[in-house]
C-alpha cells in the first residue's frame, strides 16, 4: 500500500503529518564530517554521548547501520548536480524509526564541496499509538506499516499484508499479494518490532505470516512452509523452530 506525499489536510493525511514533523539538518564537509546541526538534530542523536564535531556522521551509528550510511553518502555522492532527487534511507534505531535524505552540495564548478542530511522521525506512521498511555513501555515500538524505498520514493506496506519476509544481507525483501518489495531494514529490526503472535522468525533468512501460512510440507527430513496464494518459492524452517512453528499454528498442544 502506498503512503502518498500529498494529503488532504485532514488530521490523518501524510500532509498533515508532515507538517507537524521536525526536521533534523545536519551539515557535512566533503569528507563526511559533522560541521554543524540544527536543534532538533541535536535533541534526537545522542550528540552530547557522541561529540561528533568534525568526525565522521558515521560516528553517531552503531556497527550494523554504518554500511547503510556509507551507501547512501557513495550513491550521493556519484549523483550528477542536476539530479534534484535526494537520496533516501530509512534506519531503524531503538524506539524510533528515521526517515533520512541526503543531498550533495557543489560548487560553481560541480565540484562536492559537502552533504546535507535530513531526517524525519516516522515513527508514529509506521507504529502501533492507540493506548499508548495504557500500554507499558517496550524497547521495540511495534510496526504498523513496513516503510520500503524504491526510485528514491517511499511507501509503507501494511504488515497484514505482508505474507513474509526475508533477509538480503542488511536489507529485507517483503513478499506481498503484489510481488516483492525492497526495504532497507534488516530482518533482525524487523522481527523485533512486528507483532509476535503474527509473525515468526522460522529460519535464519525467513519471517512469515502466521496468517498467510497455506501448509507444512515435507522434502525428505526437511519442513517447508507453502504460502496461501499457490505458486510461491516454499519457505525453509530451521529445526529448531519446527516444534515452535507447529504449536502456533495449533498442531501442537502447549504445555
Amino acid at each position: 500500500m502506498d503512503f502518498p506525499l500529498a494529503g488532504t489536510g485532514t488530521p490523518s493525511s501524510s500532509l498533515y503529518l508532515f507538517e507537524k514533523f521536525e526536521c533534523g539538518v545536519i551539515h557535512l564537509d566533503q569528507e563526511r564530517h559533522v560541521l554543524a546541526m540544527n536543534d532538533f538534530a541535536r535533541k534526537v542523536l545522542p550528540v552530547d554521548e557522541k561529540q561528533p564535531f568534525d568526525k565522521m556522521v558515521l560516528s553517531f551509528h552503531p556497527e550494523r547501520s554504518k554500511p547503510k550510511v556509507n551507501f547512501l553518502l557513495d550513491e550521493a555522492s556519484a549523483c550528477p548536480v542536476a539530479n534534484a532527487v535526494p537520496m533516501t534511507m530509512i534506519i531503524n534505531i531503538p524506539e524510533q524509526v528515521l526517515l533520512i535524505k541526503v543531498t550533495r552540495l557543489a560548487d560553481q564548478k560541480g565540484a562536492t564541496t559537502g552533504f546535507v542530511l535530513v531526517f524525519y522521525d516516522v515513527t508514529q506512521v509506521v507504529s502501533q499509538d492507540d493506548h499508548a498511555d495504557e500500554a507499558p513501555a517496550t524497547p521495540n515500538r511495534r510496526l504498523l506499516r513496513i516503510p520500503m524505498v524504491a526510485n528514491h520514493r517511499v511507501a509503507f506496506v501494511d504488515a497484514k499484508d505482508v505474507l513474509s519476509l526475508e533477509s538480503q544481507a542488511h536489507y529485507t525483501r517483503i513478499l506481498t499479494r503484489e510481488g516483492f518489495h525492497f526495504c532497507n531494514l534488516s530482518i533482525g529490526d524487523l522481527e523485533l518490532r512486528l507483532d509476535p503472535e503474527q509473525f515468526m522468525r522460522v529460519h535464519r533468512c525467513h519471517i512469515v505470516n502466521l496468517h498467510a501460512v497455506a501448509s507444512l510440507e515435507r522434502e525428505g527430513s526437511k519442513t517447508l512452509i507453502a504460502l496461501k496464494g499457490g505458486k510461491r518459492d516454499l519457505i525453509p524452517v530451521s529445526r529448531g523452530e519446527v516444534t515452535r512453528l507447529r504449536e502456533a499454528l495449533g498442531l501442537l498442544s502447549r504445555h
